[in-house]
């Protein structure tokens, strides 16, 4: 089934990749709802593309008990929305061989924002998303890191792999229903945003990193959309996605297959 949701939520759309696909759904002709933090962003893409396909919320996603409400606020003006795609994040570095070098709160910002933000979320829109007689969607943004960590961020890999794999167990809850929710989830390699510039990672500094460019990223994250992929690994993380991962969601099947003979048959305790 092609992407073809006609109003979509974006939350971290002021820039890189989630801001890249916002404008390729407006290209689309599909509606677009821009959330992020920076006013200032958010309203030049209102501004360009006009009030008739984008509308704009600034919110902040590390405000977890602040998420009720917004999303209530946003289905209650959109009711049509069918489409909920959380791409908010943030990587730091972190070196636990000087623990004394390690910021707490910055960890903890970063697994908040990368993780339980997305929970927080989704456990906040499905109710809307579930009731809906069409078909709707949830889509995340994790990582090729989610698969393969690197040391130098390993509380970001790690959030990524939390992430992933309660997307996994998401997706196996939600194809008994109510309503019919697909889960989709993107795993970019290093791609050309200012996720890695030297402003949010000034250990970066006099690190040259070459990313993948973000048009060519967006036109293969979207001809996988076009095509229906739920799982869609561009660039290096294919590697671990086409070889091991899928061997391991196997297992994960397996495992499924088995806890439903054990448990109830509504899933609930899956």
């Amino acid at each position: 089934m092609a992407f073809s949701y006609k109003k979509i939520l974006v939350v971290g759309a002021t820039s890189g990749i989630g801001l890249a696909l916002a404008e390729r759904f407006v290209s689309n002709n599909q509606k677009v709802i821009v959330a992020g933090r920076r006013k200032e962003h958010l309203d030049a893409f209102v501004e360009k593309h006009g009030e008739e396909l984008a509308s704009s919320y600034v919110f902040d996603v590390t405000r977890l008990d602040a998420i009720p409400k917004f999303a209530s606020e946003v289905t209650k003006q959109h009711p049509d929305l069918d489409c909920v795609f959380v791409n908010s994040g943030i990587q730091r570095g972190f070196d636990f061989s000087k623990p004394e070098s390690v910021d707490l709160d910055v960890l903890g910002m970063e697994f908040t924002t990368n993780y339980l933000a997305c929970i927080h979320l989704t456990t906040a829109f499905l109710p809307h998303l579930q009731a809906q007689q069409s078909d709707t969607c949830l889509m995340y943004t994790t990582s090729g890191l989610a698969l393969v960590p690197i040391t130098r961020c390993a509380n970001y890999c790690a959030s990524k792999a939390a992430m992933h794999h309660w997307l996994l167990c998401l997706r196996e809850q939600l194809k008994g229903g109510p309503g019919n929710v697909k889960v989709v989830e993107l795993f970019p390699p290093l791609v050309d945003t200012e996720l890695h510039d030297e402003k949010h990672q000034p250990d970066l500094k006099d690190v040259s990193l070459k990313g993948m460019p973000l048009e060519e990223y967006t036109d293969r994250t979207w001809a996988a959309l076009q095509e229906g992929d739920d799982q869609i690994p561009v660039g290096m993380p294919e590697q671990a996605f086409n070889t091991f991962e899928k061997q391991r969601q196997v297992v994960f099947k397996q495992i499924v297959d088995m806890s439903a003979q054990m448990f109830k048959k509504d899933g609930s305790a899956l």
